[in-house]
């Protein structure tokens, strides 16, 4: 769930220059061209600024591990270069170096994973020890890459082909292959993982269909058509937390959000209806036609869709459940955040309830077109009682010692990957935060 291109290059009119959100979708992380800022998104009538970072500039990917303390930052000046933060007490965990631009970060609580053009890197997120190195992946000039946050199932999903959408399955827990997944005919764009691993959605470079696996068996589940008429490059994909329901955005208008349901036969006995017949005609028909034709009669549409009043920018979009009512979040390459309502029965049109800047007073939200709905027993929502961070001050940082690990690479052997990246670990323990969230992190000793 990242974006990092914008309207006008680099940084664009309002210095945004990625976005993502966190693994339960309760905050936000947007790198800046003067650091990055961590938003609250449990509330839709305020967005709370939880911490501003200006430890390095220009930073071009973000990430935070749930709604703990520790923040995975890396800059356009030294993209190489992955800083580890406890941005409670402002000071560095640790810092990885390695041989080519990072492109992507993901984290879960047992693993996080680094991906460059041609390698990927799998840390113990405990201590921050580098398990495995796979080097000598498929061309993926993008990063593309999706980390189950179920730490239980850590599975890991990137492209094992660079011609062809095929996804290699990766166990990051067992440090083995799962499985290949012939998912498309063309290259991946986007993948994602439900909240329990079990689930995988892909779509590929050319944004039409969007299909839904079964983890670790491979089968295909579901498959979504998101439109027909036009090639659409397919920016973010999100499961809802109960994975009832899959978003899509793309770089066009529309974003589309499918609901994960299975159809199931009338029961010997019912008055079969009109639409069933003709459903029946279909299926049958569909045997005697060539297999494009059948597979797109077989493809479900969009449950419900929002229009954003935006063409062409990159966003990236989550399903949540903000003040116990499902909403959609779209964070867009503009510099705002969209809150939508969406009706979890009917479906349709999904409708704008708030607006919130994220520079220049990104704290206090803009009204949006259309205030939120009443609650039916006409009270309104009551407000979030998650606790706000933006009072919270840093402690002084304290110099990191330095310390060298070595790596294991894809074929087994001790210390024969060809990146061994540098460590630094701060002087003490750390810990994530002050209610003893896990997880922690030690001092490594050699």
């Amino acid at each position: 769930m990242e974006e990092r291109e914008t309207p006008d290059g680099p940084g664009g009119p309002q210095g945004l220059i990625s976005a993502s959100f966190n693994q339960d979708t309760t905050s936000l992380s947007v790198g800046t061209k003067s650091g990055y800022r961590l938003f609250s998104v449990t509330s839709v009538d305020k967005m709370d600024c939880i911490h501003e970072g200006a430890e390095c500039p220009d930073v071009y990917i973000v990430e935070r591990l749930f709604s703990s303390s520790l923040v995975a930052v890396v800059s356009l000046s030294m993209p190489r270069r992955m800083n580890v933060y406890h941005f409670k007490r402002g000071t560095e965990i640790c810092n990885y170096s390695y041989s080519n631009n990072i492109l992507s970060v993901r984290l879960n609580r047992q693993r996080l994973v680094v991906c460059l053009e041609e390698s990927v890197y799998i840390h113990n997120i405990k201590d921050m020890k580098l398990l495995k190195t796979l080097l000598n992946t498929p061309h993926n000039p993008s990063g593309l890459c999706a980390l189950s946050v179920n730490h239980g199932n850590s599975y890991l999903a990137y492209p094992g082909s660079q011609t062809i959408g095929e996804i290699m399955v990766y166990d990051t827990n067992n440090l083995s292959k799962v499985t290949m997944i012939p998912a498309h005919d063309s290259p991946l764009a986007a993948l994602t993982f439900n909240a329990s691993g079990t689930k995988l959605a892909s779509a590929s470079e050319r944004g039409t269909v969007i299909r839904v696996f079964t983890i670790p068996e491979g089968q295909r589940l579901f498959e979504f058509r998101r439109g027909m008429k036009r090639y659409v490059s397919i920016s973010s994909l999100s499961f809802s937390s109960d994975a009832q329901f899959l978003c899509a955005s793309s770089n066009t208008e529309t974003v589309h959000i499918f609901k994960l349901e299975q159809h199931s036969p009338s029961r010997d006995g019912e008055s079969p209806t009109w639409g069933a017949y003709v459903g029946k005609m279909f299926t049958a028909a569909s045997t005697y036609l060539p297999s494009q034709v059948s597979d797109m009669m077989h493809q479900d549409r969009a449950f419900a869709t929002v229009r954003l009043n935006m063409f062409g920018l990159k966003n990236v979009c989550a399903l949540s459940t903000v003040q116990k009512l499902p909403r959609l979040l779209v964070a867009s390459s503009d510099g705002h955040l969209y809150i939508y309502n969406i009706d979890p029965q009917d479906g349709g049109e999904c409708v704008l309830v708030r607006k919130h800047r994220l520079f220049a007073g990104g704290e206090a939200p803009q009204e949006a077109q259309q205030e939120e709905k009443e609650s039916e027993d006409g009270r309104s929502l009551p407000p979030s009682t998650s606790p706000s961070y933006a009072a919270t001050v840093s402690l002084p940082s304290t110099a990191p010692s330095s310390t060298t690990l070595t790596g294991y690479s894809e074929d087994g052997g001790a210390e024969k990957g060809d990146v061994i990246p540098e460590h630094e670990f701060a002087e003490g323990p750390v810990c994530l935060d002050d209610e003893n969230e896990f997880p922690p992190v030690s001092k490594q000793t050699n």
